[in-house]
């Protein structure tokens, strides 16, 4: 592939939204979340305990309720998992983590969709995928589109 100056103005374009994206409010927000998060000690320590009581269910998933710690490990992740999710500063991390996502997302389509109204571009968030006014939803007009 030759570069032109048509490649060189993407590339500039590119990095210019990189630095947009970077420069963010979004982003900046999520920073800050994932530094609250991440420097409470306390807070560290419970994420660290529920990975490892994750690796524990994925065993007992592996079994179903013939594993002899089943029921055990079964309550004790979904109380983890309530405590961390109960947190102020996890869910702000998640809502931060969301937003910035959905941000992602929408730049995605708006490019994919640029390229060509054909570009499936996928997306975490299912009110993209299904919204119709972007290009169709794919779901074989289940939701009254003229997909």
């Amino acid at each position: 592939m030759m570069m032109t100056s048509e490649w060189a103005f993407i590339l500039d374009e590119a990095d210019a939204l990189s630095s947009m994206i970077l420069n963010s409010e979004l982003v900046r927000n999520y920073r800050e979340a994932h530094q609250a998060v991440y420097s409470d000690r306390s807070l560290v320590e419970k994420i660290a305990a529920f990975n490892r009581l994750k690796e524990q269910y994925e065993d007992v998933q592996r079994f179903g309720k013939y594993h002899p710690d089943y029921h055990t490990i079964m309550k004790e992740i979904r109380k983890q998992k309530r405590e961390l999710d109960l947190n102020e500063k996890v869910a702000n991390l998640k809502f931060a983590e969301n937003e910035l996502q959905d941000l992602l997302d929408e730049i995605c389509l708006i490019i994919g969709k640029s390229v060509s109204e054909a570009v499936k571009v996928p997306v975490s968030n299912p009110f993209f995928e299904t919204s119709c006014h972007s290009g169709g939803c794919g779901s074989g007009g289940n939701c009254s589109c003229s997909a």
